[in-house]
């Protein structure tokens, strides 16, 4: 076998190991939620590649997600994933959540699963949709974390190896012009940072 052959084999073989452990902890991370929201209680799911570089969060799921128990089912999905291909981003590089993951819970229950899915994912980039969503994640409390401001548009520091680009709420960004144009003006900043990234 040659060196590179050797290299390019184990890459692949700890790649392998690390999205199996990915998925075993999202499904136990989902799996908690479940038991918390109860056999009635309406739960989301985060949805997307369990390592994916670029990890979307908006506040509050709709109730399309919360009758599907899966982020981003419905309008904002379909309008992300127009962004996404506008921007050639690969969509098999995104991971969605909600802060919320059951209805009629608040923020501050919450956060511990968005803490655990930003640790099981270990995104690149977050994308915050929207200031209650922005709130969220600066109230994490999660290593190295900096505060992360309201500006839109541009890729900030998160932690020393995650950055954050805010945004407007996706939701209310489907209903109302002005804002579905401040949505994208602020999302396309992903676009040269997409390009940029170096290949695995």
């Amino acid at each position: 076998m040659r060196p590179d052959t050797a290299v390019t084999s184990a890459t692949d073989d700890i790649s392998e190991r690390y999205l199996k452990r990915a998925i075993a902890e999202i499904n136990d991370l989902g799996s908690d939620i479940a038991q918390a929201a109860g056999p009635e209680g309406a739960h989301v799911f985060g949805s997307g590649h369990p390592l994916a570089d670029i990890l979307m969060v908006k506040h509050s799921p709709q109730p399309s997600e919360l009758q599907e128990g899966v982020a981003f089912f419905g309008r904002s999905g379909e309008a992300l994933l127009k962004s996404i291909q506008r921007l050639r981003i690969d969509p098999m590089a995104i991971y969605g959540t909600n802060v919320l993951k059951i209805a009629g819970d608040n923020a501050e229950y919450s956060l511990p699963w968005l803490t655990r899915e930003i640790h099981i994912v270990q995104p690149k980039v977050i994308v915050i949709m929207g200031v209650d969503a922005l709130q969220s994640v600066n109230d994490l409390e999660f290593p190295l974390a900096a505060t992360v401001t309201g500006t839109t548009g541009e890729i900030q520091v998160f932690t020393p190896t995650i950055g954050a680009l805010v945004t407007p709420a996706i939701d209310k960004a489907l209903d109302e012009q002005d804002t579905k144009r401040e949505f994208w003006e602020a999302f396309k900043a992903l676009g040269p940072w997409w390009s940029e990234l170096p290949p695995y």
